[in-house]
């Protein structure tokens, strides 16, 4: 019997050794995880706090020189050192708002139809030729937009919109000729279509998150499908919605070369949405690799700290438009 004892004796220290090896091993590894995710994020907290800080400090000599005005000064002229943001500002917002107004509607109604309406033998043929789109680079939605899409608004689209709002008062003025073909619409509809593979994916991918009990129980109810759609699939799915148009208009702000190519690169503001304008983007890669002097320079890194700051304004509205609705909704 003691033998026994000193025996189970043995195997109930081993037993303990081993376990207290097991919680060792498992709270180093806790550990190590939780530096390792700790890390990641302060990483992404110094490398935004570096740009701002670059971007802050580069332009510090345009605001010197110009001051506050600088954000509604309307020139710009290398030769004479006068450089104003307010041309290439309101250019980026009007080109955004154009490719919204068009790829918003048209990117859910495609991820509706995919989801909803579409035959499962033209599904995977549809969803494939929106994540084409999404992936073509956007240096050839330029020269497509240059040399075929332009032309093609100049000699039919731009003409038919001159001649249909000439007569009403307030839309003549926004669509003032001559018909250039490039200009603000151009790159405004050539964004639309860059923004649309985004809507449209991911509308489709929270649309399909919906529980299926709920849709047919409001097709038991007597739901049409358009109420399914109004009263159903959106309202469950409007959060997402928003992530997708804001990612989008994330896009639409910062798009660089496809806007370079049809915007027309005049920095000037018009009432017309036909005659050329620039952004902030073309703007900064038209001029950069040849601005000379501090100045001139200066100005350059101003806009893009304006455009980070146009940026996290959008971004921070719709952080708190979210919220509104999770809060409104319970969620």
């Amino acid at each position: 019997m003691a033998d026994l004892a000193l025996q189970n004796s043995g195997l109930s220290s081993s037993a303990s050794v081993d376990r207290s090896r097991v919680l060792t091993r498992f709270k180093i590894g806790d550990a190590t995880f939780k530096y390792i995710t700790l890390g990641s994020a302060v990483t992404v907290l110094v490398i935004l706090g570096g740009v701002i800080v670059a971007l802050i400090e580069g332009s510090m000599p345009a605001f010197e020189a110009f001051g506050i005005g600088f954000l509604w000064g309307q020139s710009w002229n290398p030769v004479t050192e006068r450089f104003g943001a307010l041309a290439p500002v309101y250019g980026t917002i009007v080109t955004s708002l154009i490719a919204m107004l068009i790829a918003i509607p048209i990117g859910i109604g495609t991820a509706i139809f995919l989801t909803e309406i579409c035959p499962p033998w033209l599904r995977r043929p549809i969803g494939t030729a929106i994540e084409l789109l999404a992936g073509i680079p956007s240096i050839i939605y330029g020269i497509w937009g240059l040399f075929v899409f332009a032309p093609f608004l100049q000699s039919t689209v731009q003409p038919f919109l001159i001649s249909l709002f000439g007569p009403i008062p307030i839309l003549s003025s926004v669509f003032a000729g001559p018909p250039y073909g490039i200009g603000t619409l151009t790159a405004g509809l050539i964004l639309a279509i860059m923004v649309l593979p985004f809507v449209a994916s991911i509308s489709r991918d929270v649309f399909e998150t919906v529980p299926s009990v709920l849709k047919e129980a409001a097709y038991g109810l007597g739901c049409t499908r358009w109420e399914v759609v109004r009263s159903v699939i959106i309202p469950y799915t409007r959060v997402g919605i928003i992530g997708g148009v804001m990612l989008g208009l994330g896009r639409a702000l910062g798009e660089t070369m496809a806007v370079t190519f049809v915007i027309g690169n005049a920095h000037r503001i018009s009432a017309s949405i036909l005659q050329p304008g620039t952004t902030i983007s073309a703007t900064i890669a038209n001029e950069f690799t040849e601005a000379v002097g501090d100045v001139y320079t200066s100005s350059l890194v101003a806009l893009g700290l304006i455009l980070f700051v146009i940026t996290f304004f959008v971004l921070a509205a719709a952080r708190l438009m979210l919220m509104r609705i999770e809060k409104r909704t319970g969620g």
